[in-house]
């Protein structure tokens, strides 16, 4: 029997990217940021409908997405892009966006 893997301890990130003064619609400007921070080994993106959460081994790996989907938007033409991110880097022991959210579900399964 083989030990069991350690998991290691990640951060989870809230970001959300706006570009300003592009138009009603920018599915295509979120498309373009979504893809190029998919593109940054190490770092996992769910898309959810008013942000998207990020996970990471380490926080330099976040911003590096952040920066991507930045860059991707001034590629695209934007002229002001505002965007937002609220981290949260446990430290104590390792958990994942997924341990998080399961276990959210069972506590409000459990409940009357």
């Amino acid at each position: 029997m083989q030990p069991k893997a350690k998991r290691p301890i990640v951060v989870v990130a809230e970001f959300s990217i706006h570009p300003i003064g592009v138009g009603m619609s920018v599915g295509r400007y979120v498309k373009a940021a979504v893809r190029a921070m998919s593109k940054i080994p190490g770092l996992t993106v769910e898309v959810t409908p008013m942000s998207s959460v990020l996970e990471a081994e380490n926080l330099g790996t976040i911003l590096k997405g952040v920066e991507a989907s930045h860059r991707a938007l001034q590629t695209m033409g934007a002229k002001r892009i505002s965007s937002s991110l609220r981290t949260d880097q446990r430290l104590d022991k390792p958990r994942t966006m997924t341990d998080k959210t399961r276990r959210l579900k069972r506590l409000t399964k459990a409940r009357p």
